[in-house]
């Protein structure tokens, strides 16, 4: 009895598929071996560091876990924890209700300034965070700033420093926010608008309960951005620090209080462990967010 063999692909056939996955492994190549030696191998370096503690006697030593829990005894990374995610919690809606609603009212602009308005609003996140912080820095100095001589307000006072450094984060973020949605917008058919139109639905109507809706995975995609920026809120007190220290201390956010644990007094292997608590705490909160939010979007 004669088994049926299957005949595999001609030689020919096989060495161009070959030759295209090489191709397509070289072009990988570059990305992978930068996002290894950048990324993955110091943040391996850095776990270990936050495994180890550093003392006068013994030098490096194993230390497990105690790090990780005396981050989570440390009084100054609660009151940092907080006063972001009480931060997150009053700019994330702020920075999404202002970008949806810059992207709506341009996707119904048929005027010809609307390309400029785009430029506008994006132009201040094409300006460098560090850049764009000192020039804030500038009008809200107390001395020399043009706002608070004419409000008459300390913008970096205890009781003002938080919503200013909002507006910071909400002027550099919007414009991109807004580009992401409009974007989406501009994947709608505009059949449906047109069908909403004859239904007797107006512009507001159509915005709410058409535009809106169908653009709920980018909302959902640009709410998580966000999340995960407002919880690695850093560079801005950072750079305002010298301004009024009294105010934004060196608790003031946690990436702010691991900073100065690793380059102000050297202690590398607990601002490591902080750090990766941060991180873990960055994932977390995003997956939630997106579980929480998967039968609205399409998004899994």
């Amino acid at each position: 009895m004669t088994a049926n063999h299957t005949p595999g692909p001609p030689r020919r056939q096989r060495a161009t598929v070959g030759r295209q996955a090489l191709t397509g492994w070289l072009f990988v190549a570059p990305f992978t071996l930068l996002l290894i030696a950048f990324l993955l191998l110091p943040m391996a370096y850095a776990f270990k560091l936050s495994l180890y503690r550093s003392t006068l006697v013994e030098g490096e030593v194993f230390a497990y876990l105690d790090n990780y829990r005396e981050a989570l005894r440390d009084p100054q990374v609660r009151s940092g924890a907080l006063r972001v995610i009480i931060y997150g919690l009053i700019q994330t809606p702020i920075m999404i209700g202002i970008a949806l609603v810059a992207a709506l009212l341009i996707d119904g602009s048929t005027s010809r300034f609307s390309r400029f308005f785009r430029l506008a609003a994006f132009v201040p996140y094409a300006v460098p965070v560090v850049i764009g912080t000192l020039m804030w820095g500038f009008l809200y100095s107390e001395n020399t700033g043009p706002l608070s001589s004419v409000a008459h307000i300390d913008f970096l006072s205890s009781g003002m420093v938080l919503a200013s450094l909002g507006n910071i984060g909400t002027w550099q973020w919007a414009g991109y926010n807004m580009i992401v949605l409009y974007a989406a917008l501009q994947g709608v058919p505009r059949d449906i608008y047109e069908s909403a139109r004859i239904d007797g639905a107006g512009s507001v109507q159509i915005a709410l309960r058409i535009k809106t809706p169908m653009i709920s995975s980018a909302l959902v995609l640009v709410t998580i951005f966000t999340i995960i920026g407002t919880l690695q809120f850093f560079t801005e007190p950072l750079i305002l620090q010298p301004l009024n220290p009294g105010a934004i201390t060196n608790g003031y956010t946690p990436n702010v209080y691991a900073y100065n644990q690793a380059f102000s007094y050297q202690q590398y292997n607990y601002s490591a462990a902080i750090s990766f608590l941060l991180g873990a705490v960055v994932f977390v909160g995003s997956y939630l967010f997106l579980f929480a939010t998967r039968r609205r979007s399409a998004l899994r």
